[in-house]
């Protein structure tokens, strides 16, 4: 399986990304220049996190025009797999990709902590597989990632499964205090109506080992490349 890491200027998740999903057995990961349009037979695209072009005008803004993205365009409608994390998930917004907008958080400040994650969807690559009623713990580090919709596109969202993750405490519980951004519903990351393209704001390309104190983003690569490969 191959995946493919496209590299913006101003990412910096790229390593943590390729690194990550090179550890996993059976995959080939590689780097994907931004003014480049070959997708190299990439099985899935992952748009890592960063400041892709400085963040300048909006979050992903700019990046949407990068020469790479037609083709990961072209590839989400032929059903191809896409995973933003991050600012990736900002990029695919601002792309129109996935429905949305990643707004600035409530209190206006940059968050870099360890949040609760639920999995939701059974629809999404990502979530299906995972176990629902647990939290996995995983890092943020946003400044805008309070995920925004209208009341029509919540509905539909709901009714169609595309809510792959919510915030939660510790014991897989809603509450106020563990929405760290204000993120309408608690949402943490959705997905397509196919399940396969797929945005989420936490990095679990950063909780993949001991070493680096949380394990539990390991789970979720996983689980998305096996339910690529089944």
């Amino acid at each position: 399986m191959k995946v493919g890491i496209v590299v913006f200027p101003g990412s910096n998740c790229d390593a943590d990304t390729l690194e990550a999903f090179g550890a996993l057995n059976g995959v080939d990961a590689r780097l994907l220049w931004h003014k480049d349009t070959d997708l190299q037979g990439s099985d899935l695209v992952v748009l890592p996190g960063g400041f892709s072009y400085g963040d300048y005008l909006r979050s992903g803004a700019i990046a949407r025009f990068a020469g790479i993205m037609e083709s990961v365009r072209q590839f989400a409608e032929q059903g191809g797999y896409v995973l933003g994390i991050c600012n990736g998930f900002q990029v695919l917004t601002e792309a129109g990709l996935l429905p949305g907008a990643l707004l600035r958080n409530t209190s206006q400040l940059f968050i870099s902590k360890d949040v609760y994650l639920q999995p939701v969807s059974r629809l999404a690559a990502m979530s299906k597989n995972l176990e629902d009623h647990r939290a996995y713990q995983i890092p943020i580090a946003h400044g805008e990632g309070r995920y925004y919709i209208d009341a029509d596109g919540l509905r539909a969202l709901e009714d169609g499964d595309q809510i792959m993750f919510r915030y939660v405490n510790a014991a897989g519980k809603r509450d106020e205090n563990s929405n760290p951004n204000g993120s309408l519903a608690d949402i943490a990351g959705i997905c397509s109506p196919n399940g396969r393209v797929m945005g989420l704001m936490p990095h679990p390309e950063r909780a993949v080992q001991s070493l680096l104190g949380l394990e539990d983003g390991l789970p979720l690569l996983e689980g998305l490349v096996h339910a690529m490969t089944r």
